[in-house]
């Protein structure tokens, strides 16, 4: 017999009753019944009930058993009797009756339970994370992951893509987040950085002929966390594809998310392919963000009504003091939400003031016999009739309004629809569970009102969708043309949540050079620090596009989670430190002065 085991504590059933088996695991659960001792012992895949009789020789060991000790039993599978079955268990319909018990290690006062549903803080699961990962939930979740990424590779392989590795070590590059930064020791005074992204290896690999590419790739960016961000690094499925267009690379990518959610989806819904596509514009007016939450129903899609407030006739003067200061007028409309008590409005507003730190949540509720609320008697009735007409709606519905500065008014309206949908306890017809669509059509630029220039709004490496030659004779001076060139950039979002950037990539040396140019950054500025990617172009690079969807944040959403720290195995707190391993930490001097570097404390105060 193996000297710890013969089945895991997930294998036992009733066709095993009779087999003497050994078992090694952590006593789960220690309970004492009149003498009787039983321990539920856990290990990797699963539970199996055992238990010690006062007579036996392993009594008083394993009497003495704790939780968290690792134990070995040995003895006969019996069937439990009838009344004591645990159908909730997979191995609940047997029992190993202990005739020798060994002591592996012995386990310590637990600062967290491993046995049950209690909260903890987070700095005790992340100090005591190996504790916490014993834990049910949380290690099914890093089970999950695993075999999410697991399918990710069998289906990009599946799709023609070949995996190759990319350097850790490389040079800093603005990337859009700050680098982590590593001192060399055999160059002083210089550094690596970790890569926030594969980006310029992953399109160098394409210069270099291989056609598709994947990889599972470590991110590093020291940025602070979110709730949908961890701290210091993640994980990406990053892909790239040579001689393709923008619906090449959706045709390459929607079969594999499709597939990876339904194979994990676990009876839930999954959006049908072709997955929906929304330009930026369209995203921005109807959802008010460009991460939109399709969930809800169409008819909560919000409206432009700055024309009908600025009719005029409406006397409303906030909304029209904010239209002649070039603001604008977004209606959110709320299906049913007459039925609503007065609080229910007085709430929201509410809400908008304090978390969106805007100036309200004005409402109009539309009756049979015309609008009641606050604002309705400012509205004169062919208004309010235009306003009915546009939004759709029905007696019983009601609108609210966000005024404020375009961009503005797009955040407050975009959240504004995802809370009253929530409070209304609306959704789609039909109604997906996950919910994907491409962003598409981003614009290339946006103007910087602090610095009164251009700059670029995205992905500063996308191709313009634009004529090659006629961009190449743009300037500063053509404001408007440059702001309204869109590029073949895209996002994939599902439920709200952003899963990925992509584009088609600018491979072209001089229309690299003016895109950057228009955004008042000089050819020495790109040579000196996209010198190698662009040299690479100048020797024959073929058209080419990626992307790179979020492996955490496919695992969050396939687990329900909100955290990314639920799905993550060793994350960090939201000061990005390390608190098991105690990271960041203090080094000697002598690898300091190997490293050439001498330590400058901040000022205080």
């Amino acid at each position: 017999m193996h000297a710890f085991r013969t089945h895991t504590c997930g294998d036992l059933r009733k066709a095993h009753v009779g087999q003497n088996v050994r078992l090694s695991g952590w006593v789960h659960r220690r309970r004492d019944h009149g003498g009787l001792v039983f321990l539920d012992l856990r290990d990797h895949y699963g539970l199996t009930q055992c238990v010690v009789e006062p007579d036996s020789p392993a009594f008083a060991l394993a009497d003495a058993a704790r939780q968290e000790w690792v134990v070995t039993v040995t003895g006969p599978v019996v069937a439990r009797p009838a009344e004591t079955v645990n159908e909730a268990l997979p191995s609940g319909e047997v029992e190993v009756r202990i005739e020798t018990f060994a002591v592996q290690s012995r386990a310590e006062e637990l600062p967290l339970q491993v046995f049950g549903d209690i909260e903890y803080p987070e700095e005790t699961r992340l100090k005591y994370r190996f504790l916490d990962l014993r834990r049910e939930a949380l290690h099914r979740n890093i089970i999950l992951r695993s075999n999410i990424i697991a399918s990710l590779r069998r289906r990009m392989i599946a799709e023609g893509f070949t995996e190759f590795q990319t350097p850790i070590l490389t040079a800093s590059s603005p990337e859009g987040a700050r680098d982590f930064l590593v001192p060399s020791r055999l160059h002083p005074g210089k550094f690596y950085a970790l890569p926030q992204a594969p980006q310029q290896f992953k399109q160098l690999i394409m210069v270099a002929g291989f056609d598709r590419y994947f990889q599972i790739a470590p991110c590093f960016r020291d940025e602070d966390a979110r709730a949908d961000r961890s701290p210091g690094e993640f994980y990406q499925l990053d892909l790239e594809m040579s001689f393709v267009t923008q619906d090449d690379v959706f045709t390459a990518v929607e079969p594999v998310l499709h597939g990876l959610f339904e194979e994990f989806a676990d009876g839930r819904s999954v959006s049908p392919l072709p997955f929906k596509r929304i330009p930026y514009a369209e995203a921005m007016l109807k959802y008010g963000s460009d991460k939109p939450d399709l969930r809800l129903p169409p008819t909560m899609d919000i409206i432009d009504v700055t024309a009908e407030f600025n009719d005029p006739s409406v006397e409303f003067k906030a909304f029209k003091n904010v239209i002649a200061q070039g603001g604008v007028v977004r209606a959110i409309p709320a299906p049913g939400a007459a039925a609503q008590p007065r609080s229910f409005f007085d709430k929201l507003n509410d809400w908008a003031r304090s978390e969106m730190k805007a100036a309200g949540l004005g409402y109009v509720v539309f009756e049979a016999d015309g609008g009641k609320g606050p604002i309705a008697k400012f509205i004169p009735d062919p208004v309010q009739k235009a306003l009915i007409a546009k939004a759709k709606l029905k007696p019983g519905d009601a609108l609210f309004f966000a005024a404020d500065k375009p961009e503005k008014a797009a955040k407050l309206a975009g959240a504004a629809r995802l809370k009253i949908g929530a409070e209304l306890g609306l959704k789609a017809v039909p109604y997906y569970d996950f919910h994907f669509c491409w962003i598409i059509d981003f614009p290339m630029y946006e103007w910087n009102e602090d610095e009164k220039k251009i700059d670029f709004s995205h992905n500063p490496f996308s191709m313009p969708q634009f004529d090659h030659d006629a961009f190449l004779k743009l300037t500063g001076e053509d404001k408007d043309t440059v702001l309204g060139i869109k590029a073949f950039q895209y996002d994939i979002v599902c439920n709200g949540i952003e899963l990925s950037s992509g584009a088609i990539r600018n491979h072209l040396p001089d229309v690299m050079i003016k895109a950057f140019d228009l955004a008042g950054y000089g050819r020495e500025v790109v040579e000196a620090k996209f010198g190698g990617m662009l040299n690479a172009f100048r020797y024959g690079a073929p058209p080419h596009g990626g992307t790179a969807p979020g492996i955490d944040r496919m695992v969050m959403l396939l687990a329900g989670e909100e955290n990314l720290r639920e799905v993550t195995m060793f994350p960090m707190n939201q000061r990005a430190e390390d608190l098991m391993m105690g990271a960041p930490s203090d080094v000697t001097p002598k690898q300091l002065r190997e490293l050439h570097i001498r330590i400058v404390p901040p000022e205080k105060g």
